[in-house]
C-alpha cells in the first residue's frame, strides 16, 4: 500500500460524512469514521468489507514511515503516537496500537484553522484566563473531549494580544500556530525532545512567558511545571480527570504522603484555573461542550491546603462563586438545556448529580408553561376517611 493509496483512502473517509472527527481502522471491520459521536462504515471502491491483519499492518507501517523510534515504541510498548498530513486538506494525530496480535489505527482529525474563543463560544472565564501572567491553567477531561481545541483558542488569544515567546511541548503537534504578535516555537515529542519532563526543563532556559505542556503525565513533569509557574511562567496543560476535585487529588496522588503538605502549598499558590470538559450530543446534530470551571480565590486556596470537608467542597465553592465566572457541570448543562442545545435525556445522562439537573429542568419547564410530570388525572378523594358503612 503506497502513500498515494493511503491518501486516497483517507480522502474518501473524510468526504464520506459531515462533521468527521476520527477515522477508525480495525481488523474484521470496514473502514469507519466517527461523525457526531457515532461510528459509521465507509463505502470505498474497491470495497473493503472486512480489513485483514495484513492490510492494517501495512497501513500502520506506512503511516509510521520507517521511523525507527516509533517502530521500537510500537513493538516494545504496544502503541505509538504520530502525526500525518493530507497536503492542503487535513492533519491527523495518529495512534497505532496492538490488539490480540493485530494492529489497529485511530486517526484524530486536527483542524487546520486555529479556532477563536468566539467561534467556539467558550465561557467568559476564558477571557480572564487570557489575561493571566503566571501560574498554572489545567484543562481536563476524557480523550476526545476538546481539551486541545480549547487550549488552542486560548493560545490564539495570547498570539493576537501579546508580544511574548510561547513554547509548546506536544505529542504530536496538533494546531500549527502562525506567529502574529507572539513568537511561537512548537516542539514535538520524539522529534524535538525525548520526554515532557526534559522538554519542560529545557524550556525554562529558552526565555518563554507561556509554556504549553501537552499532558502532565508523571510526577517529574508536574514538579517541574510547578517550579516553572513559581518562577513567573504561565504553564498550560491537560489531565485526564472528570472534575476539579479529582484533578487536585490526581496531582497529590503522584507524590508521597511526606510530600503532600508541601505540594498542597505549591498548588494553592500556583493554580489559577481548572477547566473540565465534556462533549454532549447536540440537538439537530453535532456536539456541544459542557464545562466545569474553578478559578482561584481564598476559599479555593484554603481547600487545596487543608482538603475538602463537610460544607467546604470544591463543588460548593464553585456554586457560591458564579459571579466570578465559575460554574459546575450541572449548572452548565441546565443552561444548555434552557438554550435548547441539548435534549432532556442528554442533560440527565451527562449530569454529575441527576437530582440537581432534574430540578433545574423542571424549573425551566414551569417557566415555559410545560408539564413537569407525566402523571395526570389526579383528583382529591372526597370520601377518604369517611365511614362507608353508613351508606
Amino acid at each position: 500500500m503506497k502513500k498515494q493509496e493511503i491518501d486516497y483512502i483517507l480522502n474518501k473517509m473524510l468526504d464520506s460524512h459531515g462533521n468527521v472527527s476520527d477515522l477508525n481502522v480495525t481488523v474484521g471491520k470496514p473502514f469507519q469514521v466517527e461523525s457526531s459521536g457515532q461510528l459509521t462504515p465507509v463505502d470505498i471502491d474497491p470495497e473493503f468489507k472486512k480489513l485483514t491483519p495484513f492490510q492494517t499492518e501495512i497501513m500502520a507501517l506506512n503511516l509510521i514511515n520507517q521511523d525507527r523510534r516509533l517502530t521500537e515504541f510500537l513493538v516494545k510498548q504496544g502503541s505509538c503516537d504520530s502525526s500525518y498530513e493530507l497536503p492542503g486538506k487535513a492533519r491527523f494525530r495518529v495512534n497505532i496500537f496492538s490488539q490480540r496480535g493485530n494492529y489497529s489505527i485511530v486517526l484524530r482529525k486536527l483542524e487546520t484553522q486555529i479556532p477563536t474563543r468566539q467561534q467556539l463560544n467558550l465561557p467568559e472565564a476564558f477571557e480572564k484566563m487570557s489575561q493571566e501572567k503566571n501560574g498554572i491553567i489545567l484543562v481536563t477531561g476524557a480523550t476526545g473531549s476538546g481539551k486541545s481545541t480549547s487550549l488552542a483558542a486560548l493560545l490564539n488569544d495570547y498570539n493576537e494580544q501579546k508580544s511574548i515567546h510561547i513554547i509548546t511541548l506536544e505529542d504530536p503537534v496538533e494546531f500549527q500556530h502562525q506567529s502574529k504578535k507572539a513568537t511561537f516555537n512548537q516542539r514535538e515529542l520524539g522529534t524535538d525532545f525525548d520526554s515532557f519532563a526534559n522538554g519542560l526543563r529545557a524550556a525554562l532556559r529558552q526565555a518563554p512567558k507561556v509554556i504549553l505542556v501537552g499532558e502532565m503525565r508523571d510526577r517529574e513533569t508536574v514538579e517541574i511545571g510547578l517550579g516553572a509557574a513559581e518562577t513567573g511562567h504561565l504553564v498550560l496543560s491537560t489531565l485526564h480527570t472528570v472534575d476539579a476535585g479529582q484533578t487536585i487529588n490526581r496531582i497529590l496522588g503522584m507524590f508521597s504522603t511526606e510530600e503532600e503538605r508541601q505540594i498542597r502549598i505549591r498548588l494553592a499558590d500556583t493554580v489559577r484555573w481548572i477547566v473540565c470538559q465534556r462533549l454532549l450530543p447536540k440537538e439537530g446534530g453535532g456536539r456541544v461542550a459542557a464545562f466545569e470551571i474553578m478559578g482561584s480565590n481564598l476559599r479555593v486556596k484554603d481547600t487545596i491546603l487543608h482538603g475538602e470537608s463537610e460544607g467546604k467542597t470544591y463543588r460548593e465553592i464553585i456554586e457560591a462563586s458564579k459571579a466570578f465566572g465559575m460554574t459546575t457541570f450541572d449548572d452548565y448543562i441546565i443552561k444548555l438545556y434552557e438554550e435548547e442545545q441539548i435534549s432532556e435525556e442528554t442533560a440527565l445522562a451527562y449530569a454529575t448529580t441527576r437530582g440537581v439537573v432534574s430540578r433545574g429542568i423542571d424549573a425551566i419547564k414551569s417557566k415555559r408553561g410545560e408539564a413537569t410530570t407525566g402523571i395526570d388525572g389526579l383528583e382529591v378523594d372526597k370520601e377518604y376517611g369517611r365511614d362507608r358503612r353508613k351508606w
